[in-house]
Formats: C-alpha cells, structure tokens, sequence
C-alpha cells in the first residue's frame, strides 16, 4: 500500500515551483490566516499576539525544510489559519459569556502513553461510558456553544469530514496505522497549538528544541478553555481527554486539571519505536519528498525516550492515585476482563452498553490493521533503544506479567 497516493506525487512534482519562494511568505501567510480569522469569527487578534507569534516561528521552521512538497505547504499553512480562526472563536465566546469561565471541568481522565500503545482503543472504550463524553473530532477543530444553528453545525461536520477524506485520499496508508473520523472521539492535539502533530510531518531542529523547551501552562490553559465552551449548556459529563504528548508536560497538565485520573497505557519500547517511525515516514511522505528513514528513527528515539523520562520523573511526585499503569498485553489479550477492572479504578460504571462499546472499538481502533513495519529499516538498533529508555522496558515487560 502506497504511503503517498500517485496522483499526489504527480501534482506535488508540478506544483513544487510555485513554492520555491515560500520563506518569503511566511508572514504574508500568517497576517492572512489572522485577518481572515477575524472576519470569519468577527473577532480580533488583540491579546493573542504571543499566539500569533509562536504559529507565526512554526511556519517559519516549516518553511526552512528542504524537499518541503507543495502539499505539506498549503496543508501546514491552511491548518495553522484553522486553528487561528478556532482560537478567536473560543476567545470571543468567553468574552461574551465570562460565565464560561466558571464551567468546572472536573476529575477528567486522561490517557497517556507513547504512540502505538493502545491508546485509541482505550480512548474510544472510555468514552462510552454513561457518564462519560470525550471531544469529537469536529468539535475540536471548530468550538462552539451547544446551541448553534443546525446550518452552522453541519457545515463544521462537513469541513472536519472533507478533512478526513482528503488525509485518506492523499496517504492509504494512514488509514492503516490511525483512521480518522469526523464524528468519533480525537486527540486533543487538535486543540493544543504545538507539540508532535507537527514533528511528525517534518524534521525541524529548531522547533523540536523549541517544543522541549516550552513552557506549555498557556497551551493547556487554553485547552481548558476550549472544553469549557464544549461544555457550556450542555449536560455536564465527564471528559476523557487522549494524546501521548501530554507525557512531555505531564507535571503542567496536573497544574491546570490536578484533579485528572491519568491512565498510562505501556508497550514494549522496541515494538512501539518500529511502529512510530513507520507512522512518522507516512506523514512526513506527504509533507517532504523522500524523508530519510534513518533520520526519522534518530529523532523520534529522542522524542520518544525524552517523554517517557520526564513522565517518569515527574510522578514520583503524585499519589498512587493519580495514575494507572495499563500494558498494551493487557488491553491485546485479555479486553475483556482489563477493561472493567480499568472502569472501576475510574469510579465508573460497566454494563451491558460499555461492553458493546469494547466490541466495536477493537474493530475500529488502529484502522483495523495491516499496518506493517521494520524496525532495521530506521536505523536503530534494539540495544540503542534499550540505553535510551532505561530500565523502562523490563517495567514495561514485568507489568505485563501482571
């Protein structure tokens, strides 16, 4: 199965000189995305100029990529003005309604973990629970009061739904490795204005130092936000919130939600790097033109070890309470009987209904399968990937024994 779709391939090689200029653009992009954002929301910049400046450094790393391909330009660009023109929705409606700002987002559960843990799956099992609810796709993309128009509605479910279908047209593959929907539950990088939603399109030495560096406080703030206007008017339910980025900022996300339920989903580090390299090179297949797969395993090694170290590290100074230890093996091998134990560490109820959920999320989750992926071909060994986790792997292997 191609990563990239011929016909893509083909208009990237003629589109490639109408991008030749595009460190020049950057800023013509970004006052753009800004402008257009304040039309279509009828808001303004004032007071996300911090905001604007951050997306304003992304593009500029985005645009310093060599092989960049006119897709991976005109997709960055435009998914930057989508989350310009989200920004000063969400920004707008709390200044009209400053009641938003009291909605207690309260006991969410988290689900953390590296990419290719099982946390999909346990993010769509979870948020099928009674009193449960977890941000759906286009929701995420477009915020809004519960009380919209049916017009405006459908037209954020038709833009999320011409999304998917335009990632699905432009890489086969992806299907295969994390399957999207406009209607089922996403990741809150959707929100979250930085992280590895965009390191997996490219590599950027600059904005991964970057990203590391960041203090995230304002991000995750802002993610409250957006949840407290999701929230607003509508029946009050607990969030299931899912990202593997939320591991590198792990202490940060206690601060804005401390009352969070974390569970931590854990796999083999050796089977996760080979398929997190494998998902990394489909993406940045569409983005760049020959991505270089030894490059690829080197980063998301770092990436990946850094994330895991810092989480590590940082709930030595939580209570036993706080986070759950889930191994991938478990949730492989044994659904049935994990997932109800999962659900009552949560305090949650499980019944006939979450049961049914467990069975159509298994045969959801991943994109169904047919993903597949050599380790060797990134140019790590498992022994580099053992001294760069530690002794995380024989935790990982002794849980699973659990």
């Amino acid at each position: 199965m191609h990563r990239v779709a011929p016909w893509l391939k083909a208009v990237n090689v003629v589109l490639t000189p109408t991008i030749v200029n595009r460190r020049n653009k950057v800023d013509k992009v970004i006052d753009r995305a800004v402008h257009e954002a304040e039309v279509k929301t009828d808001g303004t910049a004032s007071g996300d100029e911090q905001f604007i400046e951050d997306m304003r450094f992304l593009l500029r790393c985005f645009a310093d990529v060599d092989g960049l391909t006119p897709a991976g330009w005109v997709g960055t660009a435009g998914d930057i003005a989508s989350r310009m023109e989200n920004r000063f929705r969400i920004r707008k409606l709390h200044a009209q309604h400053p009641e938003i700002a009291d909605e207690p987002i309260e006991r969410p559960v988290v689900i953390v973990g590296m990419p290719r843990t099982g946390t999909t799956l346990t993010h769509h099992v979870l948020a099928q629970g009674a009193d449960h609810r977890a941000p759906l796709m286009w929701e995420l993309l477009h915020c809004d009061l519960g009380d919209i128009p049916e017009d405006v509605r459908a037209k954020y479910i038709k833009q999320a739904e011409q999304m998917v279908a335009g990632a699905e047209k432009a890489s086969p593959m992806m299907v295969k490795i994390h399957k999207l929907g406009a209607d089922k539950p996403e990741e809150d990088v959707f929100v979250l204005p930085h992280g590895l939603i965009y390191v997996v399109r490219a590599h950027m030495p600059r904005y991964e130092q970057w990203m590391l560096d960041r203090d995230y406080t304002a991000d995750y703030q802002y993610l409250k936000q957006a949840l407290q206007v999701l929230q607003y008017g509508r029946e009050r339910r607990r969030w299931v919130l899912k990202s593997p980025a939320h591991l590198w900022s792990l202490e940060t996300l206690l601060k804005v939600f401390p009352d969070a339920q974390i569970v931590w989903t854990h796999r083999d580090p050796a089977t996760v790097m080979g398929s997190m390299c494998s998902l990394a090179e489909t993406s940045m297949s569409v983005h760049v033109r020959d991505p270089d797969p030894h490059q690829i395993g080197r980063t998301w090694l770092g990436m990946l070890a850094t994330g895991v170290g810092r989480a590590r590290a940082a709930r030595r100074n939580l209570s036993d309470d706080t986070i759950i230890d889930v191994p991938y093996r478990h949730l492989a091998e044994e659904p049935a009987e994990r997932f109800p134990e999962l659900y009552a560490w949560l305090s949650a109820h499980w019944g006939t209904a979450e049961r049914r959920s467990l069975d159509q999320a298994r045969t959801r989750a991943g994109g169904g399968g047919g993903h597949v992926y050599d380790l060797a071909r990134y140019g790590i060994s498992k022994r580099e990937i053992q001294q760069a986790f530690g002794d995380y792997g024989p935790f990982v292997a002794e849980l699973g024994e659990s």
